[in-house]
């Protein structure tokens, strides 16, 4: 039976939960809420290569992306940041959608799954 290994824990969610050799991170957001698009993408980008290395992973391990964002008309400005992070050949599978978020000021939110 894999192990089960839960990075920074919380009373609520823990930020990433390892089962044997997959990596399941929460969804992360910006801890700059006032940024615009850009700088949250980026913010939420570098947390997730943070988090991926805690795991014993990085980006070019990613297997599934789920995004959301809060308005479509910022799905441009998003994809720019992604598509200048996301390790060329080794995109993962990937679905964005609009919605609304924890609070109005977050304009995105990115959960990965990541071999290791």
């Amino acid at each position: 039976m894999a192990t089960i290994t839960r990075i920074e824990v919380g009373a609520r969610m823990s930020k990433a939960v390892v089962h044997g050799d997959t990596v399941y991170l929460a969804g992360i957001v910006a801890d700059d809420n006032k940024a615009d698009i850009t700088g949250q993408t980026q913010q939420v980008l570098a947390e997730i290569d943070r988090l991926l290395a805690l795991a014993g992973t990085d980006k070019s391990k990613i297997l599934r992306a789920n995004i959301w964002i809060t308005d479509m008309k910022n799905f441009g400005a998003m994809n720019a940041v992604w598509d200048a992070w996301v390790s060329p050949g080794n995109t993962p599978a990937r679905a964005t959608v609009e919605a609304g978020l924890a609070t109005p000021d977050y304009k995105v939110e990115i959960m990965v799954v990541a071999a290791k």
